[in-house]
């Protein structure tokens, strides 16, 4: 219904002296423009850093607890000084605040304190938490867990040492840069390490986003994705994230003003990925990674850069060792010496030979060395430092030990979009059982080649989803390829249209059968079909760019429509519309005028959503025209009731009247009960709004004759709603008790939620009418709790509801 489908788009809305100054290892530089720019440390194939410093007054209250600490131990500068081996003015400098100790120096100087390390932390950390002040501040903590790590002492101290000393050096960003660019280096590992290892001094939280800037079977993200997916972090529901791309950045810059934040951005493509999500205001460090070099941020945005190489010989060695066991390495030490050379040090590569030796435990290490060395373009590919090449070759080691199954499933991996996959959707993509699948994934997985990284979902690292699809390409046909992509694309699209028709029925299209092999899933009720939705939600955008990439513009259009009740529900606007125009561009590539009709209206109602009128005022005009020379009445109907809610959004509630009872002449004229039912009850709404209740409740009783005639229990839950809306405006307040009572239990029938949330707020207006407060309260309670669970921007209303009512019962 009109007043119920198109929901607004909703928005959230020292100075230091003169020269560089620095606290907790950020400087300041006096820009030509009189203002105070943070320092940035940064890293290329590694990390941009971004960092900045509080206020001279609340360092020199910070670092003073660090000498209160000092003098209540009974000891002098000098006294500390000389049981740290460090010089008087060293210590003088940390309890001023324009350094920090080194790492190795902390336990130390916990001891000399009789400190813990943590509380040590707290005589170091500088200024208090932004989050603390605010209360309500969402504190992200997105930080990646860290994985087993070895070696990199001199880089982690490097960056240590860039991070405290800022204060006398040059404000810029660290990059983590391989040489050439290489893949598979460690710099995500070195940098999540790191900044574990930093994140204390951060205490407003983490945020972190894969940037995807090197991922072969798919798009990289653009600065707009990780900002939206920030601003969720932050605590911004998405039906209150601004639908520009421009405005979406000035509130997540807003949001970081005054908080001190590590933001770590994974994997970025270059600069210009990477500049949107820079702070503009001192506080937080922005660490980056890249297989670029990002000479850029160095030249324009004051960058610092660090070039991570391989790991040293002896490095390499003690993380074979680690990986391997102790007692198998020191067996066969020559051997352990040897797979580290032939591995040029590289992190991935010594990982995955440790792998292989894993899995065949009884086997005497040099069998591994004897494979090398056989595979003379290994080596080759190995010294090269072409990390497609280097990487090709030490997966190939894993890959030629499967069997043909497992070989074959995984290179299939290769072909999905991603970002992970169910069993499910493998058994399709496969053409195999679930079992068969489930075997051949954890067989992967054994193999390190695959990661369940939750329960029955797996997911590969970039260069592995690389290495797949280049075997795909290698070992078998375009038709076996295509093939299995359209099973895949079947599974989602009828596993869709089953979920859609269990959370809200839609109009309906005709779908193609499946393709032989695909094995759509079958949620049995609301709460599956909602829990499948929001579990492949992402995968689900991906499988539609991958349709229209591939020439696959059924799917292309045709999925997009089936998640439109889900991404309307949740107020996913920005995707809804990029969505479909997807949609709509695919329709237009087949020529099919009906589908070119339906995506464009269903972009009009998402740009409703946005708050774009003009754009939805263009598509539905440009539908309403095909509908028009298709002879579709009933399209052109539903244009008409999509009109409506436009001119509702606006508060043009007459012009909303006219267009709906235009719809409804259509709807009888064409015979279709059901739509003429929905259509009197939006000509009902619209009278509620106009203030005529008398003329709504007249046309909510027409709707429900026909409701009940057609079993539209769905529509009767509306029309009850507006009813009690009518009933309460005329006085009869027990009347729209009940019929607001009698809506509440179809929409839990329904499980649709946010409509129970609706109706318990008109529920609650009018028993407090009826003096009835406690009632009252109780059913605005009832909404709130469901309102705040799904994040939806009413519930401030309904905040507001019971604060009204308890200043009334104090009074």
């Amino acid at each position: 219904m009109p007043h119920r489908a198109h929901w607004p788009a909703r928005t959230v809305s020292d100075s230091v002296p003169e020269g560089r100054r620095s606290q907790s290892g950020v400087g300041y530089e006096k820009g030509t423009n009189g203002q105070f720019k943070s320092g940035m440390l940064a890293m290329a194939d590694g990390a941009p850093i971004k960092t900045a410093v509080g206020v001279a007054a609340r360092r020199r209250k910070a670092m003073g607890r660090l000498a209160q600490r000092r003098k209540a131990m009974g000891l002098t500068q000098e006294q500390l000084a000389a049981q740290l081996g460090v010089e008087r003015t060293t210590v003088a400098r940390w309890e001023r605040g324009e350094n920090q100790p080194m790492p190795w120096l902390r336990p130390k100087l916990a001891r000399a304190l009789a400190v813990s390390a943590d509380r040590l932390e707290e005589l170091l950390v500088v200024g208090g938490s932004t989050a603390s002040r605010q209360g309500q501040a969402a504190v992200p903590r997105q930080l990646p867990a860290t994985v087993d790590f070895t070696g990199r002492i001199a880089e982690l101290q490097a960056l240590t040492e860039i991070l405290d000393d800022a204060s006398a050096g040059t404000p810029g960003t660290v990059v983590i840069s391989a040489i050439g660019g290489t893949a598979g280096v460690g710099k995500t590992a070195l940098a999540v390490h790191w900044a574990h290892q930093v994140a204390r001094r951060f205490p407003d939280g983490q945020l972190h986003v894969n940037l995807r800037g090197y991922e072969s079977s798919g798009t990289p993200a653009t600065a707009a994705d990780a900002i939206r997916s920030f601003l969720s972090a932050l605590g911004v529901p998405p039906e209150r994230i601004p639908a520009s791309p421009e405005a979406q950045a000035g509130l997540y810059r807003n949001l970081l003003a005054d908080r001190r934040m590590l933001i770590v951005a994974d994997n970025a493509r270059d600069e210009q990925q990477v500049r949107p999500l820079l702070p503009a205001s001192p506080g937080s460090l922005v660490i980056v990674t890249s297989r670029s070099q990002l000479s850029g941020l160095a030249a324009a945005d004051g960058a610092r850069l660090l070039t991570l190489d391989v790991l040293s010989h002896a490095e390499a060695v003690q993380m074979l060792t680690a990986r391997l066991g102790s007692d198998r390495a020191a067996a066969e030490p020559a051997a352990v010496d040897e797979i580290a050379g032939m591995c040029a040090c590289l992190p991935l590569a010594l990982a995955v030979a440790a792998a292989r030796c894993a899995v065949r435990p009884r086997f005497a290490l040099g069998a591994l060395v004897t494979e090398l060395a056989d595979i003379g373009g290994r080596l080759d590919a190995l010294d090269a430092g072409d990390p497609a090449t280097s990487v090709r070759a030490v997966l190939s080691w894993s890959y030629r030990k499967l069997g043909a199954e497992p070989a074959r499933m995984f290179r299939l991996l290769g072909l999905h979009p991603g970002p992970d996959i169910s069993v499910a959707a493998a058994a399709s993509l496969a053409n195999c059982d679930q079992p068969q699948v489930r075997r051949l994934l954890r067989e992967l997985d054994r193999a390190h080649l695959i990661a369940e990284h939750v329960p029955g979902r797996y997911a590969f690292h970039d260069l592995l989803r690389a290495f797949a699809a280049e075997q795909a390409h290698h070992f078998d046909s375009d038709a076996d390829r295509r093939e299995a992509i359209g099973r895949v694309l079947d599974h989602y699209l009828h596993t869709a249209a089953e979920a859609v028709g269990l959370l809200n029925p839609i109009e309906p299209i005709v779908l193609a059968p499946p393709r032989p092999g695909a094995a759509p899933e079958q949620p049995a009720d609301y709460s599956q079909a909602l829990g499948w939705f929001e579990t492949e939600y992402q995968v689900l955008l991906a499988a539609v760019n991958l349709a229209a990439e591939l020439g696959f513009d059924t799917h292309a259009w045709q999925l997009p429509y089936a998640m439109t009740p889900f991404m309307r529900r949740r107020g996913r606007w920005q995707e809804w519309a990029a969505n479909q125009r997807t949609a709509l561009a695919a329709a237009t590539r087949l020529g099919d005028t009906a589908a070119q009709a339906l995506s464009g209206r269903i972009l009009g109602m998402a740009c409703v959503g946005l708050g774009d009128d003009d754009q939805a005022r263009r598509h539905y005009i440009d539908s309403v025209t095909l509908y028009q020379q298709l002879g579709d009445r009933l399209g052109e109907a539903r244009i008409q009731t999509g009109l409506g809610g436009l001119a509702e959004r606006q508060g043009r509630y007459a012009d909303a009247l006219g267009l709906a009872q235009r719809a409804l002449r259509l709807f009888r004229a064409i015979g279709d009960k059901t739509a003429e039912a929905e259509a009197l009850n939006d000509v009902a709404w619209y009278y509620d709004l106009l203030g005529e209740y008398r003329q709504a409740r007249e046309f909510c009783r027409q709707a429900l004759t026909l409701c009940a005639e057609t079993g539209h229990r769905r529509a009767e839950a509306f029309v009850w709603d507006s009813l009690g809306y009518a009933e309460h405006h005329l006085g009869s307040l027990a009347e729209a008790v009940a019929c607001y009572e009698r809506a509440l239990i179809l929409h839990r029938d329904a499980a649709d939620r946010l409509r129970q949330a609706e109706t318990l707020t008109h529920l609650g207006d009018a028993r407090l009418a009826a003096g009835e407060r406690a009632e009252a309260r109780e059913a605005w309670q009832q909404a709130l709790a469901i309102l705040e669970d799904l994040q939806h921007p009413d519930a401030d209303q309904v905040r507001a509801k019971l604060a009204g009512a308890d200043r009334s019962s104090s009074a």
